[in-house]
């Protein structure tokens, strides 16, 4: 016998066994876990959409049929919204609801701006602080773009939790502190730590303003109109402060950058300041405690009161929302994987138009800073596109197509034509960007990556929107804090990157990247409903949601046949 054979009596089949029952308790772990993330989702679902019900008083299955209230069995009255409430925000004037976008508009802006803001003054931080690591010069942006990584993980939920306005009020403010300690800033590494703390707050708008979105618009369509200005603003965030930085380094110094940053942010507080509670069940709990007030015998509550707010549920439903979403949904997970490389490549632009444009053309930091209008103007196309197809899917189900009934087709098309764009623009960018070509010819690359990036944003964020509904903050605050996490780390690799590969080769790698990933759109276009379900999530929402519906149909069918009993009753009366 050899020394490589193995006796049949020997350790091998007791190894095998030992393999077996590993592979038995590992794969029983994994059906344990999708079990656990199972019966979270669907309590998670259950308990919302019984909140919902009860905020529109549609009865549930232990309410006295007729009744028009909700009534707990130790005699409590849940309060809900009347038809036509009009303190409901879906009933808000709708001047009202346009200045509640615009102010969410302004502090999204704040908060993009602000990750770029010091882009074209790191040199001069450097020079005056005597740091020459060259790696170091992408730590202001990416300590800020650290925060977005924590930050939408707890203010996403978290709004879902306690409501909107007093939390994006105190973030906000919070954010002008960290601002004002930037400007402050005694050291590198002081600024470094501002700039993280300062990204964390200035994500909450990133989170929150889609979930205030999706409280005061119950149309679709509407909201995600709404949601285009606001894509159209995260944009043009992040492309202003370059020239920002650029003009006011080289002449009254860059601290005089953050300067300019807070006069921005305290003129947009004015606006915070006057945002309202947009979230249901917040506003349905004032009413309930101002009734308490007036009338302390009264046993008035709101559903959400009732609930069971402690901690175990704040942690094991709250705030694993978007970490459950990110693992367990297959439409989130490839969301995030495309917009996280498309958001990365976008922040690499930061290092990589100095490298172009500073250093192959010779063009100062301000002019540097002024090569990102294009982009800008990009994504300004990018919104009457997305109105104009707006318009197509509107006479497409007005005639009753078969296509425009489809999920899929609300939103993504854009995507899969924003995609291509945003690969055209890289291949442009890189094999135009040499001396003997004009500057202005990368520069207009930019158009395109804009157009496109934009297109795919306002695609893809609408469709997880429209997808998870009630849970749209958390969903889009899983996006948020994956898009951060590339952007903190594929900029540390942009100067190598460029240096290694060349101009030409680097965005080529970009282009090849964003050229697989640009299928994602096409493939939730074919396969997208069959995902949705097979998804836990959406099943459990999908669930809730038809049983709501079927009692608020049932109770307007309820209250037809009240109203026709009680019109029958008048006419024998008179009789």
């Amino acid at each position: 016998m050899s020394s490589l054979d193995v006796p049949s009596n020997g350790p091998g089949p007791q190894l095998q066994r030992q393999a077996t029952n590993v592979s038995r308790r590992f794969d029983g772990g994994l059906s344990h876990f999708a079990e656990l993330v199972q019966s979270i989702s669907n309590q998670d679902a259950e308990a919302r959409y019984k909140e919902e019900e009860a905020d529109n008083r549609i009865p549930t299955d232990d309410d006295v049929p007729g009744s028009n209230e909700s009534q707990e069995n130790d005699g409590k009255t849940i309060i809900s919204w009347e038809p036509n409430d009009k303190e409901n925000p879906y009933n808000w004037p709708q001047w009202r609801k346009t200045l509640i976008v615009i102010t969410s508009m302004m502090t999204v802006a704040n908060s993009t701006m602000g990750s770029s803001l010091p882009s074209m003054a790191i040199p001069y931080m450097m020079a005056e602080w005597g740091v020459t690591a060259q790696i170091q010069s992408v730590l202001p942006i990416s300590t800020y773009l650290m925060g977005y990584v924590f930050g939408p993980m707890i203010w996403g939920p978290m709004s879902e939790y306690v409501g909107r306005r007093n939390l994006s009020t105190a973030s906000f403010l919070m954010f002008i502190i960290w601002t004002m300690a930037c400007a402050l800033a005694p050291n590198w590494p002081a600024m470094l730590v501002f700039r993280f703390f300062c990204g964390v707050c200035a994500s909450a708008p990133i989170a929150v303003v889609t979930g205030i979105l999706a409280d005061i618009f119950n149309d679709p369509i509407t909201r995600g109109r709404a949601m285009a200005w606001f894509m159209a603003t995260t944009v043009f965030g992040p492309l202003l402060a370059p020239i920002i930085s650029g003009f006011c380094s080289t002449s009254i110094g860059w601290r005089w950058t953050f300067w300019v940053g807070l006069m921005f942010a305290g003129a947009t507080l004015v606006l915070a300041l006057f945002l309202p509670e947009t979230y249901a069940p917040v506003l349905l709990t004032k009413r309930a405690v101002k009734i308490r007030k007036a009338d302390p015998k009264a046993q008035v509550y709101s559903a959400w009161e009732l609930e069971a707010n402690d901690f175990k549920q704040l942690f094991t439903r709250v705030l694993t929302r978007p970490i459950r979403m990110i693992l367990t949904e297959l439409i989130v997970t490839a969301t995030c994987l495309y917009l996280s490389l498309v958001y990365a490549i976008f922040y690499m632009s930061f290092q990589a138009f100095p490298i172009i444009f500073s250093n192959v053309y010779g063009l100062s930091p301000g002019i540097t800073g002024l090569c990102y209008l294009p982009v800008g103007a990009g994504a300004v196309l990018a919104v009457p596109i997305f109105f104009a197809y707006d318009r197509v899917l509107l006479n497409a189900k007005a005639r009753g197509s078969a296509w425009a009934q489809k999920e899929e087709f609300r939103r993504v098309p854009l995507a899969t034509l924003g995609g291509p764009l945003f690969v055209i623009s890289l291949f442009w960018l890189g094999w135009s960007s040499r001396p003997g070509v004009p500057f202005v010819v990368p520069m207009l690359a930019g158009i395109p990556f804009g157009g496109g990036f934009m297109l795919i944003f306002m695609a893809l964020l609408n469709y997880i929107t429209d997808a998870y509904e009630i849970f749209a903050a958390s969903a889009n605050a899983a996006a948020s804090s994956c898009r951060s996490v590339f952007a903190v780390v594929l900029p540390l690799a942009t100067k190598p990157m460029f240096a290694r590969l060349g101009i030409d080769g680097a965005c080529s790698l970009l282009g090849g990247l964003s050229l697989l990933m640009c299928v994602i759109p096409f493939i939730f276009i074919w396969k997208g409903e069959e995902i949705r379900a097979r998804s836990k999530f959406c099943i459990a929402l999908k669930e809730r949601k038809a049983e709501m519906e079927r009692r608020a149909a049932e109770q307007q069918r309820r209250r037809a046949r009240d109203a026709a009993a009680n019109g029958a009753l008048e006419k024998e009366t008179e009789v």
